[in-house]
């Protein structure tokens, strides 16, 4: 069984996947408090689902390309078996996790999305830097951008652990804090080659949930 903040179909809005239809499975449950969290409900809602319901609910979609986001998914370990299931029936899975728990238990297949978070969430020292040396070519790691001291810091960390020569590296502004220009400009300026990653969902539907 899984608990299951919400099930639902849209765009993708963030990753190198970003405007893609997808099919997202946020679970309940998440052990950080980042001070610009957009997704503090699922914290604690959720209903107990188990993985054929959610199998049943993934199947209702031609669509194959599927987000298991949170909260933080990895608090749960009965979503290895989920990700089991759905890579043996033909879809490709992306989880979202907050990079404080070992990313080292997912399956092969996986396509892990990886937060590494900045000072300005609040939450950089719970960062387990050795899942960076679990990270493979297809995986992607995010860096969520609130100021111009958290920009500085990720570049640190980019150069740091060479993160560009491991994966995708993805630079996303606080939605509504920090101006997508103004970290548009920061980067180009630097000639970083880094991905830009606004978040389209909010651009089309604002904050709205299940979306």
């Amino acid at each position: 069984m899984l608990k299951i903040n919400e099930l639902f179909y849209s765009l993708q809005g963030e990753t190198s996947y970003i405007g893609l239809p997808c099919i997202f499975i946020r679970l309940t449950g998440c052990n950080l408090r980042c001070k610009y969290c957009d997704t503090k409900y699922a914290y604690t809602e959720g209903k107990e689902y188990n993985l054929d319901k959610i199998i049943s609910f993934v199947s209702r979609f031609q669509i194959k390309l599927v987000m298991i986001t949170g909260g933080e998914p990895l608090l749960q370990k009965e979503v290895i078996p989920l990700i089991e299931e759905l890579i043996s029936i033909g879809y490709k899975v992306l989880i979202e996790t907050n990079g404080s728990l070992p990313i080292n238990i997912l399956p092969e297949k996986a396509i892990c999305i990886m937060d590494i978070k900045c000072p300005g969430s609040g939450m950089s020292e719970y960062m387990m830097w050795e899942n960076i040396d679990y990270l493979k070519e297809k995986d992607e790691v995010k860096f969520v951008i609130s100021d111009y001291n958290d920009y500085v810091w990720a570049k640190d960390i980019l150069r740091k652990y060479e993160l560009l020569k491991r994966c995708q590296v993805l630079f996303s502004p606080v939605f509504q804090k920090l101006d997508l220009r103004v970290l548009v400009e920061w980067i180009l300026k630097d000639e970083l080659f880094v991905r830009v990653q606004p978040q389209l969902h909010k651009f089309i539907w604002g904050e709205k949930r299940g979306v």
